[in-house]
């Protein structure tokens, strides 16, 4: 990641700097310890990247990762790349998979 990294999710949430997006990804695998993307097709047009595919993994309250909280949505991830860096990160996915199994648990 870029210094300046920007990270963008689904409902538009920013987080911006590569520090900040470090500590983000590290609370959302104590949560989601599974958590993979699935790329079946990639598409680039200079220095962006867009790929097609699924996000996964098991929601996890209390660090088992039990099958009936496994979850899986379609999904598109949008990488712009500087310097052979991940400026911006940006994921279009339905959250509501995820969001069932965080209510049930």
């Amino acid at each position: 990641m870029t210094p300046d990294h920007r990270f963008i999710d689904s409902l538009g949430n920013l987080v911006e700097g590569r520090d900040n997006m470090r500590a983000g990804w590290a609370g959302y695998f104590r949560m989601v310890p599974d958590y993979t993307i699935a790329v079946e097709e990639t598409y680039c047009d200079g220095q962006i990247v867009v790929m097609l595919g699924a996000a996964q993994g098991t929601y996890s309250a209390d660090g088992a990762l039990k099958p009936e909280n496994r979850w899986q949505a379609p999904a598109a991830f949008r990488a712009s790349i500087e310097e052979g860096k991940v400026a911006e990160w940006r994921i279009y996915c339905d959250n509501e998979p995820i969001r069932r199994k965080m209510a049930k648990a």
